[in-house]
């Protein structure tokens, strides 16, 4: 939702993909090539081993997402596997910056995935909220940055997540001695030259945005949080998260031996496209671009109606004959995310492929399923009283074995 420059370390040349932090857009109207980001980035592409010994381990039937290759890549995902099997601890550890008054659904990508985890993996969840990186990039005050982070804490909380097991802070009210400690020593071990490679930093930005990315590293350490974890340094850490974040957690990796901890762990979806296109994600800047927990029922219907981007050719006859692109078309995109069934996902991409489905038929499965969503979430965001976000915030001890 940032536009500036690209870092080094994530940046394209021409006639390619641009992913980092703060900026993604793609040159085909497929999307963003993730198998060349995969190669770009150093990451290794999820295979089916690794889901069919995920489902072994835990029993359960992996996450849609994750069946289906939205969960792309990893960084050592079968260490935290690994971990499990050995009954040997572990936590995770996402993450939002505040953008807007409410999220959006490329917004709740993470958290959807991050509560089948904690439910598959029984462990606990760290989740951070980046208020002060929001104040440093944005034109906000201190004061606004706030009390947007407070509406999107429990937007998340939402979602459905375990308070027995979660803790959600901001980086303004939560900075105890052992994780300041940590950023300390994340900035004494990273090189200013460093930093300007991985993020791009230039001589105008203000001091905050270069000290900034130590304080997204320093969760992925047990140590940060001694009312949880008791000061331990040994607990491993996974993160799911966009790959966009992924320069921030690769700085990370690279110090963690000199905290003597281990390295944290990745798991990285692919972007949930904007309504008018695979070409860019959903970015709250732009309202019509992208579906908000917020929105009512007629607001859904209009926007997939009116900006979703059809893979469906000009005239019926031709659609019937040539039938439509499932790689283009926004409201496929969108199923292929958030419908559960895969039987019917697949009758729907077969018959929209052979010109035997419409496009309006097909905006009408999405706008059904996102709905559908958005309003169990509605009823369970109206029940989130102050209170609620009290008990998930406060200063506690979490259940984990």
């Amino acid at each position: 939702d940032i536009p500036r420059k690209d870092s080094q370390s994530s940046s394209s040349s021409k006639g390619e993909d641009v992913v980092t932090p703060w900026d993604v857009s793609a040159e085909a109207a497929t999307g963003v090539d993730y198998d060349k980001l995969i190669v770009r980035f150093g990451v290794k592409k999820i295979n089916d081993d690794l889901i069919d010994r995920l489902e072994r381990l835990t029993g359960k039937k992996a996450h849609p997402m994750l069946r289906r290759g939205m969960f792309f890549a990893h960084r050592d995902f079968a260490q935290i596997l690994d971990r499990y099997e050995k009954k040997e601890p572990f936590f995770l550890y996402t993450g939002r910056g505040p953008s807007s008054r409410s999220l959006h659904l490329g917004h709740l990508l993470p958290f959807f995935f991050t509560k089948y985890l904690q439910d598959a993996l029984d462990v606990p969840l760290i989740i951070q909220m980046t208020d002060d990186e929001k104040f440093i990039w944005k034109d906000l005050t201190v004061e606004e940055s706030k009390r947007m982070t407070k509406e999107n804490m429990k937007d998340i909380i939402s979602v459905g997540f375990d308070p027995e097991k979660t803790f959600i802070f901001q980086d303004f009210d939560y900075m105890c001695a052992p994780f300041y400690e940590n950023i300390v020593k994340i900035w004494k071990y990273v090189t200013g030259n460093q930093a300007r490679s991985i993020f791009g930093f230039i001589g105008e930005d203000s001091m905050g945005k270069a000290a900034f990315p130590a304080i997204e590293a320093a969760p992925c350490f047990a140590s940060s949080f001694p009312h949880i974890f008791k000061g331990r340094k040994d607990i491993a850490c996974l993160i799911p998260c966009g790959i966009d974040q992924d320069p921030y957690f690769r700085m990370c990796r690279d110090v963690a031996h000199k905290l003597g901890s281990p390295k944290p762990s990745l798991i990285y979806n692919k972007f949930l496209p904007a309504l008018q296109g695979a070409q860019s994600k959903m970015a709250a800047s732009d309202v019509n671009s992208c579906i908000y927990l917020s929105d009512t029922t007629k607001q859904i219907k209009t926007k997939i109606n009116k900006y979703a981007f059809s893979g469906g050719q000009p005239t019926k006859e031709e659609h019937m004959e040539k039938g439509g692109d499932c790689d283009v078309d926004i409201s496929y995109q969108f199923l292929t995310y958030f419908l559960e069934d895969d039987d019917r996902l697949d009758d729907i991409r077969k018959k929209y492929t052979k010109g035997e489905m419409m496009t309006g038929e097909l905006k009408a499965i999405a706008i059904e399923e996102i709905t559908r969503l958005i309003t169990e979430m509605q009823i369970r965001r109206a029940a989130i009283s102050d209170s609620v976000l009290d008990l998930f915030t406060s200063v506690r001890p979490l259940k984990y074995t």
